[in-house]
């Protein structure tokens, strides 16, 4: 009997996985088409935008204290304490900013997508839409998605901005590294493909998380418990996207010998 249940949960999971995919060249071409509500879209970017810049902003911080914390103590043990900086700056412009930046954006918007969408679908507010001659995708998800893939690289740069200077707070008051090795590990280790790959990856990711939460909130069915499944199911598939995405851009943008240690 499990089993059977877990197969249909597949399943379930396979179809709106399609779906999501369909959604998503619709979207493309209804973009093409230039068919963009801009109040909606507005809305959407105040809402992915300031409204999420907080929690992203704390969690920055504190992952480039926990970062510094752990290389710093590593790299004036092997004599490499000059390093930490441009190590910190790779790290964080590469990785850590766009992912973690993205999966606080999928907790937090993507599982009110997926719920706001699902209660007007199980509510019947998106056939009241088509009544009205009013295409959903047009109205409620280009909006979403415009709004993920422009406020995210703007979180994921400002994300950048503070981990940094978590790690410079705790470089310089536990481990005594002068604020001007500091930095200028940072100039020599950092350079602009670094900071445009952070950028691609949050646009990517971005539009990632909308088309997943509004597909998932369009395939919502059975009422209140429907909606909570769907939000729980879309922010699950949305990290896990994430993840998956990240290591093939990761590795179509970072192929062979590194060169960021030399000079």
């Amino acid at each position: 009997m499990m089993g059977n249940t877990s197969k249909s949960g597949i399943e379930l999971w396979g179809t709106r996985a399609k779906a999501a995919i369909f959604l998503a060249g619709q979207v493309a071409v209804h973009l093409l088409k230039k068919k963009i509500h801009r109040r909606n879209t507005l809305d959407q970017m105040a809402t992915v935008g300031p409204d999420s810049m907080t929690i992203a902003l704390i969690t920055a911080g504190f992952v480039g204290m926990v970062f510094t914390i752990q290389v710093a103590r590593e790299f004036i043990y092997f004599g490499a304490g000059t390093a930490v900086g441009g190590v910190l700056a790779i790290a964080l412009s590469r990785e850590l900013a766009p992912v973690l930046t993205a999966v606080v954006l999928a907790g937090r918007v993507g599982s009110a997508m997926a719920a706001e969408i699902g209660t007007m679908r199980v509510t019947e507010q998106i056939d009241a839409l088509y009544v009205l001659k009013t295409d959903p995708i047009d109205y409620l998800v280009i909006p979403r998605v415009l709004a993920c893939s422009l406020m995210l690289p703007i979180l994921t740069i400002l994300s950048l901005i503070t981990g940094m200077a978590g790690g410079l707070l705790i470089a310089t008051n536990l481990y005594d590294i002068p604020q001007s090795v500091f930095l200028n590990s940072v100039r020599n280790f950092l350079n602009l493909w670094d900071l445009t790959a952070g950028i691609i990856k949050s646009i990517v990711f971005g539009g990632l998380i909308a088309t997943i939460g509004c597909s998932w909130g369009l395939t919502t069915t059975g009422g209140a418990k429907g909606v909570g499944q769907s939000t729980t199911t879309a922010v699950v598939t949305a990290i896990l996207a994430i993840f998956i995405v990240n290591f093939f851009l990761s590795w179509l943008m970072f192929q062979g010998t590194g060169s960021a240690l030399i000079g």
